[in-house]
């Protein structure tokens, strides 16, 4: 799904507008107005300090215009990869009914994250990059933010998780741990590296209403469509809340050998630190009789749980419906009259996977004449599960052969 990152780990003016107002609502004084090379000294080693590792090499820090922050944005999303990419994103979104079939997902991304990016480490440079005209308060929070993403870079290779490919869940959980290990040290070391965890109970919903409140700040992100919102708040909101159990239950440890391997170990606790954790279970799809496979993913916890809100509308209908995913994976196929989704999600009970049906019909996108839904049970390898098809006249038949699809223990 689309993601904020394109091939940077940034600071998103919606969570940091409200990282900073958290900020001055508890710390006791507040700070001089510093300029960046000064912020810079001192803030690395407060960085090291709160992460608990030490920068191999000091990080590089430039200064570019906003102009020329889309100018980068729109190469990176004009690369070819990202345009296959987004291309089968905006496929999947548009045939789920989560975006309007309008929409250009690419020129969203673009205009959103030149509106939303308040500075940015680029792991291919190895450069923090600030935005200038920002604010100082926007500074105190960027910095501090992107320079643990500096320091991340030097001990885990951030590009090459950025830019894996076939499974965006597992990718927006890693990026949940460096975004949310960002901000939650970002917020450690406003706060003097003081017992500051107390604070933090209930902290996921106060950003989220401080955003709200800051929406008539934001156009881009105001307009955005819901999934385009959320999946750009959800590496740094739930993020931090990973990284707050994270620190519950291994103080002072560093999460990169053990990264949470889908937007399920993110959201649930029991899912990642459970004995045995929940790992995802790894579905294969079969080559169609009919048409050509056009995009290859997985929708995960999270997005199957907006799949649901944006129909439903009922948070924790759409909640309970997405928790008891086991595993996923769709095809986006190119067929005579359009394109066709076929979509198998494999469940923890028989029970489960009716609930799920029921939610999914529920679902269903409505006043399409010349394109049929079909949702049904399924069971792979002896997995409840469910076969989601949204096709333009082509028999399921000819879509998938359900004998065929696969189901093996992931890692």
């Amino acid at each position: 799904m689309t993601r904020v990152s394109v091939r940077v780990l940034a600071g998103v003016a919606a969570v940091l507008l409200a990282v900073g107002v958290w900020i001055t609502a508890h710390r006791a004084s507040a700070r001089a107005p510093q300029g960046v090379e000064a912020l810079v000294a001192e803030t690395v080693p407060k960085v090291e300090k709160a992460v608990g590792l030490r920068y191999k090499r000091p990080p590089k820090v430039e200064v570019r215009s906003r102009a020329q922050v889309r100018a980068f944005l729109e190469e990176q999303l004009h690369d070819p990869r990202q345009v296959t990419e987004i291309a089968g994103t905006a496929a999947v979104l548009k045939l789920l009914g989560m975006i309007p079939d309008s929409l250009d997902l690419i020129k969203e991304d673009e205009d959103l994250l030149t509106e939303q990016i308040a500075g940015f480490y680029d792991p291919k440079t190895k450069v923090l990059y600030w935005i200038a005209g920002e604010s100082q308060d926007m500074l105190d929070q960027v910095i501090p933010h992107e320079l643990v993403h500096a320091l991340q870079d030097q001990y885990i290779n951030l590009d090459s998780i950025e830019n894996a490919e076939g499974n965006d869940d597992r990718t927006l959980a890693a990026q949940s741990v460096f975004e949310g290990q960002a901000v939650y040290e970002q917020l450690a070391i406003a706060m003097g590296n003081t017992a500051f965890a107390a604070h933090l109970p209930g902290i996921y919903d106060k950003m989220r209403e401080m955003i709200r409140q800051n929406r008539k700040t934001m156009p881009q992100f105001s307009a955005a469509p819901m999934v385009v919102q959320e999946t750009t708040i959800f590496p740094y909101l739930n993020g931090l809340e990973f990284m707050q159990r994270y620190e519950a239950h291994f103080p002072g440890g560093i999460p990169y050998e053990h990264l949470p391997v889908s937007t399920q170990q993110v959201l649930s606790e029991q899912a990642y630190f459970g004995a045995p954790p929940k790992v995802p279970i790894v579905v294969t799809l079969p080559a169609p009789k009919r048409g050509t496979v056009r995009y290859v993913n997985t929708m995960g916890e999270f997005q199957t749980r907006l799949f649901f809100y944006q129909h439903l509308e009922d948070l924790n209908v759409a909640v309970r419906g997405a928790a008891a995913w086991s595993g996923d994976r769709y095809e986006v196929i190119d067929v005579p009259g359009g394109q066709a989704l076929v979509w198998v999600t494999l469940l923890d009970s028989p029970v489960d996977a009716a609930q799920f049906i029921d939610l999914a019909r529920q679902s269903m996108p409505q006043g399409r004449p010349k394109r049929t839904v079909t949702v049904s049970p399924i069971e792979v390898g002896g997995h409840p599960g469910v076969l989601y098809v949204d096709s333009p006249g082509v028999p399921v038949s000819a879509l998938v052969d359900t004998a065929r699809v696969t189901a093996r223990s992931g890692a």
